[in-house]
């Protein structure tokens, strides 16, 4: 399987995903946990929803132009969309405040792959 298939798979994937969650936070979770808890969890879908829509973009640039700065994207954006969203997931369904200081390394692990989807761009 080619990585834009791959990547366009995984966008499709964490969007699916990213639609369940945000509908369980709607009805099931707005019961469950106080107001900025909830907040949390809603940043991790938006969030998640985001870098889907960047792993479909990742998957055409990457069947147009093949460059290896868009593979590094794509997995980029994978890694920060786990990171980020599941550790904002977790603290807020946990509670488990520690969880909050890993966060960041999810978020630059997005902005790294924004970038390298800028660099991939340039060079083609």
């Amino acid at each position: 399987m080619g990585a834009d298939r791959l990547f366009l798979i995984l966008g499709s994937l964490s969007g699916f995903a990213g639609v369940v969650l945000g509908a369980f936070a709607a009805h099931g979770l707005r019961a469950k946990l106080t107001a900025e808890m909830l907040d949390v969890f809603e940043v991790g879908v938006r969030y998640q929803m985001y870098h889907a829509l960047a792993l479909v973009a990742v998957a055409l640039a990457f069947g147009r132009w093949p460059r290896p700065e868009f593979l590094v994207a794509g997995w980029l954006f994978v890694a920060g969309t786990l990171v980020f969203s599941g550790s904002l997931y977790v603290l807020s369904l946990s509670g488990i405040r520690w969880l909050g200081a890993v966060t960041p390394i999810g978020g630059l692990a997005l902005l790294l792959g924004w970038l390298s989807l800028a660099w991939g761009a340039w060079r083609a």
